[in-house]
């Protein structure tokens, strides 16, 4: 049996995920952080693309934290229902908005401490929105895929998102930590899956770990 690959180096993972993923963005659509955070909201337990197609009449009738705010529940349920517990989502959504009136004046807040402060939003999805909308790395963005990559290239043991979210920091440089969670999501995504990687496709694959190649 061939011996396992080490793991390779932090320079080379961003060199090679930059080359592979060199206009990576978040799938969102977004115009505002407002926005962001309820796409990343409702993205949970859902794909980017169902969210997409429902933000538009969202937006359209909610562009806001002070009209979702005054919205009734029961109309934000009807706008989203086509999302994962949407229910629970309207809930989250209306209670996050009255929270942003009440306490950053319809703003959405710009520091981790706050964000995690309001209903529903977690680590997550608070560096999704100071990564993506304020362009602040406070964090990395860990997911299922960013963490299936990060184990499999040796970078973490955990499955914990907060525990491989805490090993990439040490690993990576902070200037790189939002560029990384983009190109490690769309690695994920698109080329290695859970159960079909296409390692033929990858770029890492003289240098993972965890390459079939």
């Amino acid at each position: 049996m061939a011996a396992k690959k080490p793991a390779p180096s932090a320079r080379i993972l961003l060199h090679r995920l930059a080359g592979m993923f060199p206009n990576a963005h978040c799938e969102l659509r977004f115009e505002n952080p407002f926005q962001l955070l309820v796409g990343t909201m409702l993205a949970a337990q859902s794909t980017d693309a169902q969210v997409n197609k429902l933000t538009p009449r969202l937006f359209s009738r909610f562009p806001d934290a002070r009209t979702m705010a005054a919205g009734a529940e029961a109309e934000i349920q009807a706008l989203i229902k086509s999302v994962g517990f949407f229910r629970v989502k309207a809930r989250h959504l209306k209670a996050t908005c009255e929270l942003l009136v009440a306490r950053h004046g319809g703003d959405v807040p710009r520091s981790m401490n706050d964000l995690v402060l309001l209903k529903g939003v977690g680590r997550k999805t608070a560096n999704v929105v100071l990564g993506y909308a304020f362009g602040t790395p406070e964090g990395i963005v860990v997911d299922t895929h960013i963490g299936r990559i990060s184990r499999r290239l040796g970078f973490t043991r955990h499955n914990d998102p907060v525990k491989v979210e805490r090993d990439l920091m040490r690993l990576l440089p902070r200037t790189q930590w939002i560029a990384f969670g983009l190109g490690a999501w769309r690695l994920g995504h698109h080329i290695c899956r859970a159960r079909t990687p296409d390692c033929a496709k990858c770029r890492l694959n003289r240098v993972c770990p965890s390459s079939q190649i």
